[in-house]
């Protein structure tokens, strides 16, 4: 009887615990929607969903129609709503290659910084006309608006560079999240985040400052943001027409930006100078970098042929097609002159002036010839994955910056001593030389970009689980309203204690007033008694 009992006791204690983790898994499964921007920010958010959906959540992801890199994957286990817009993939190609134009003829100076912030308002405008029609494919789309509510979702997680996410939250009734590196009206995180920013030390968006500053940097930095504040206004008037004639109510672009629960800023203290931030500000950067995995074969015995000078891989993103010839010749003369191998990846027509020490991919495992040994250095556009994958892996970097953050990247890593820059329109073939030979030969290059790895990877939380917690969380707690600063609720000229200064400075002058009237009329009164006994 003993022994029966102890065989089925652990069988029904079995059975209960896998009931119990099935119940906790149904209760934990929570359906999530997804509201992102195509191009390198999508790959953020793709690292994030799959982490979320391996957390046994449902994920949906609206998208547009005509997108580069958003697309579904058989695979996956993601449900896709797209989105239907009129403008076509190249209109998006069309504007990326107008932006490149902008940053190579107005790269923002103290003498072309009007110029440049003016251009940045024309192409804003252009970008406004294409993202109305991604909301109003949502906003406007009533069957797709009751598919939305039937899916009862806990959360949205927005890329705010792509307006609308928040909209379509307040619209089904669900907190919403914010992902983003910077958003492309660089105010919106001063303004609508909050975020304190003195001029003096935090440099605008888009100067290639730093935290160390001259007289004359502070004198660019102070311009930059009001020149930002300036143009931006007639962007934000577009979008604060378009949110109150959607919630019916005036409002602003900034009020609802304001209202989200987590900021999700794929930066970190690696990456970032220190600055005042807020509690519902969590940094995520890096959360898509990995250890290396092993290179294919043929790739490896590249790599392996450089012996003991190593490889040095070059990369200038996804949204960069081409490159002229001359410049293409340019470059691969330079990179024939080291004694490394080069894995350069590269679409366009074969440069003349190719080395044997360089080979031209469609395609490269970029995270992978990062994290192996023998990687020297690395040439970067200075987009945020690479730049952070570089971190993770403690490869030195060159810059070549082309535009939107990549030349303010490239700057926060010039500055940290682990890349020097280069700049794409002036360069020469001993220019990028120099700097290669710099980066790989100078240890102090290898030496920072090390440190910076260990701090990366000295973090209590991992960036992809930090982020996926703060998601879960919202979604536990409906919210985090208990990190939103008091300042969302102040006009500016409370926020800024304007009214206070103001009282304070009528009750001194009204204190003035009446001292004065009062020793004038004592004056009067007991001055020309006075006067008067001693004639008398």
């Amino acid at each position: 009887m003993v022994s029966i009992l102890n065989i089925t006791m652990p069988k029904k204690f079995v059975q209960l615990l896998v009931y119990n983790m099935t119940l906790i898994e149904i209760v934990l499964s929570r359906n999530v929607l997804i509201w992102p921007t195509d191009g390198s920010h999508w790959l953020n958010i793709e690292i994030i969903l799959e982490e979320l959906i391996q957390r046994n959540h449902n994920v949906t992801v609206l998208a547009s129609s005509a997108t580069l890199f958003i697309k579904s994957n058989p695979d996956s286990h993601v449900n896709f709503e797209l989105i239907p817009v009129s403008y076509k993939k190249n209109h998006i190609d069309s504007l990326i290659e107008q932006m490149i134009m902008l940053w190579i003829d107005h790269r923002p100076t103290p003498l072309t910084l009007w110029t440049f912030y003016k251009e940045l308002g024309k192409l804003l405008d252009v970008f406004f006309r294409i993202n109305i029609q991604i909301c109003d494919g949502v906003l406007n789309n009533s069957k797709l608006m009751a598919r939305l509510q039937k899916g009862s979702f806990d959360v949205l997680v927005a890329d705010p560079v792509t307006m609308c996410g928040d909209l379509v939250a307040l619209k089904l009734g669900i907190p919403f999240i914010y992902t983003l590196r910077f958003s492309p009206a660089s105010t919106v995180e001063r303004h609508c985040g909050k975020i304190p920013a003195p001029v003096s030390y935090v440099p605008a968006a888009l100067s290639e400052l730093t935290d160390q500053m001259t007289f004359a940097d502070r004198v660019k930095n102070t311009l930059s943001y009001s020149l930002q504040d300036y143009i931006f206004q007639s962007y934000w008037g577009e979008w604060n027409s378009y949110y109150s004639q959607v919630l019916g109510r005036p409002t602003t672009l900034c009020e609802t930006m304001g209202k989200a629960e987590i900021w999700l800023m794929r930066t970190y203290w690696d990456f970032e100078f220190p600055r005042p931030y807020l509690p519902n500000f969590e940094f995520v950067g890096g959360l898509h970098c990995k250890p290396a995995k092993p290179l294919p074969k043929e790739m490896e015995e590249f790599v392996q042929s450089s012996g003991e000078d190593g490889i040095v891989v070059f990369s200038l993103g996804s949204m960069v097609k081409n490159l002229t010839e001359e410049k293409a010749n340019l470059i691969a003369l330079a990179l024939s002159q080291i004694p490394q191998k080069v894995l350069w990846r590269y679409k366009g027509k074969e440069p003349a002036t190719l080395g044997a020490n360089t080979r031209l991919y469609d395609w490269i495992p970029q995270n992978d010839l990062l994290g192996h040994p023998k990687t020297k250095a690395f040439i970067t556009h200075g987009g945020t994955n690479g730049i952070y994958e570089a971190i993770y892996h403690g490869v030195p970097m060159v810059g070549v910056p082309m535009f939107a953050d990549q030349p303010d990247n490239i700057a926060h890593m010039k500055a940290k001593g682990a890349a020097v820059d280069v700049n794409m329109n002036t360069m020469t073939s001993e220019d990028l030389l120099r700097a290669l030979r710099t980066v790989i030969n100078e240890p102090s290059y290898k030496e920072n970009a090390m440190r910076l790895s260990r701090i990366h990877h000295d973090q209590p939380v991992k960036p992809l689980d930090r982020a996926v917690f703060w998601i879960e969380f919202v979604m536990r707690h409906k919210g985090a309203k208990h990190l939103r600063p008091a300042a969302h609720d102040l006009t500016w000229f409370q926020y800024h204690s304007l009214d206070v200064i103001g009282f304070l400075l009528a009750c001194v002058a009204t204190a003035i007033f009446l001292v004065t009237k009062c020793c004038v009329f004592s004056y009067q009164k007991f001055g020309k008694n006075g006067k008067k006994r001693k004639r008398d």
